[in-house]
């Protein structure tokens, strides 16, 4: 019988700045890089530095069944199948996911939303965020 690790508290610490982040997305490119960032900070917590951790190691994937996909230069360290396999990363990861891919198509299918919060004009004023 293996052991199982458990990361649920690092998700935990991560998860308050990265619904906060979502919640201030104003475009599809703003939740890939807070979901790549936030991805980041996961990998760098879980393997305490051992396996570099970078912004592109772990890509917002919309349109695959698990939402995310995986760079060759993680899955390709010696360190991360064991853990990978023993632990519940995948279903951190996919819950992470989840939330950034629903975020992402909100904003995919209202870009005048987006659009007005971005580049304010006089036909679209008082709509999108104010400060």
């Amino acid at each position: 019988m293996s052991v199982q690790r458990s990361f649920s508290r690092v998700e935990n610490d991560l998860l308050p700045k990265f619904r906060e982040n979502m919640g201030l997305a104003e475009s599809t490119e703003d939740v890939r890089k807070f979901f790549g960032y936030t991805m980041a900070g996961l990998m760098e917590k879980v393997f305490e530095g051992r396996i570099p951790a970078t912004y592109g190691d772990i890509r917002l994937a919309p349109g695959t069944p698990e939402g995310y996909a995986l760079d060759h230069n993680l899955t390709g360290h010696p360190e991360f199948s064991p853990v990978w396999e023993a632990s519940d990363l995948s279903a951190i990861i996919g819950r992470f996911a989840t939330a950034a891919a629903n975020r992402f198509r909100r904003l995919e299918k209202n870009p005048d939303k987006t659009e007005a919060k971005m580049y304010p004009t006089p036909d679209r004023v008082g709509k999108g965020r104010q400060p």
